[in-house]
């Protein structure tokens, strides 16, 4: 998706919209009317007319990103929140997504203090949900990338880092029977695989990668035999601002450590390169009065 994670400025504003013009905002990337039978539940991604910034037809109709100068934002009393003062723009945009997403990966499986983390996928996602997890009281994330620069990150950031095959292995060192919680942070068929065998007997495993399979060949045996709880979820940026928040303000965690890259919007095209050729983990845009991730 395309633009899916920005924060700015309010340049003009509806009748409806509370927001002030000069405020600074940052958007959620799920798109909600906000008074339908599921919004005032927290779950906007199942709102019947939900959309997602960036995309064509993953969810709802085709609804433009935030990769502009300009960005009109439908039903932006319900998707746009207030900037606080003492968080940064770069800081606020995690909060459309991918840090509300890991935290909710971290909800998932319930991560309680002293529990063994496994994290498939060492991307943006899977590192933010590491750090989600140490919030949570643990010391020991082991994140699983076959990229040597996201396990460089990783490192860097605190964790242990391995590849996917060496996974099994390095959650069992020492006699450890496998990762007490285990976050599936890529959305393939091999990496939900992977974080099934990671698991300890009875551990929760959360797939919060995008999954689009439908005949996956799911190790059920493997699950069964260990009563795993597997388990998926999105990530609601609009019910998890506050907690999400409340991490970034209390100086628990700031998710722009991962940033790598930042460049001028009018650079757009190079940061899918910088990506393509795997040298960057997160790239924020910058233009005036507006900040966008890739």
């Amino acid at each position: 998706m395309l633009g899916h994670e920005f924060a700015g400025t309010v340049h003009a504003a509806g009748p409806e919209v509370q927001f002030a013009i000069g405020t600074r905002v940052f958007a959620s990337d799920v798109v909600a009317y906000g008074r339908c039978e599921t919004c005032p539940l927290g779950r906007h991604y199942q709102c019947p007319v939900a959309t997602l910034f960036g995309s064509d037809d993953l969810v709802g109709g085709p609804l433009p990103g935030g990769q502009a100068e300009f960005v009109r934002v439908p039903f932006a009393d319900v998707v746009l929140a207030a900037t606080p003062d003492d968080v940064t723009d770069e800081q606020a945009l995690f909060v459309g997504d991918v840090l509300a997403t890991g935290l909710a990966a971290v909800h998932g499986t319930e991560v309680t203090p002293g529990d063994l983390v496994a994290v498939v996928g060492g991307g943006p996602l899977g590192l933010l949900a590491g750090l989600c997890a140490v919030t949570a009281g643990t010391g020991r994330v082991v994140v699983a990338d076959p990229t040597p620069a996201r396990r460089d990150r990783a490192v860097d950031l605190g964790f242990i880092a391995v590849t996917p095959d060496q996974l099994d292995e390095a959650v069992r060192e020492g006699g450890a029977r496998g990762a007490d919680a285990v976050i599936e942070a890529v959305g393939s068929d091999a990496a939900l695989a992977c974080a099934v065998r990671a698991a300890a007997p009875h551990a929760t495993v959360c797939a919060v990668g995008a999954h689009h399979s439908t005949a996956m060949p799911f190790p059920a045996g493997l699950a069964f035999a260990r009563e795993l709880t597997v388990r998926f979820a999105v990530g609601d940026p609009i019910r998890m601002r506050e907690p999400v928040l409340a991490l970034i303000r209390s100086g628990r965690l700031d998710p722009s450590r991962i940033v790598t890259h930042r460049l001028p919007l009018a650079a757009a095209t190079s940061t899918y390169q910088l990506s393509d050729r795997q040298e960057a983990i997160k790239v924020v845009l910058h233009a005036d009065d507006l900040v966008l991730a890739t």
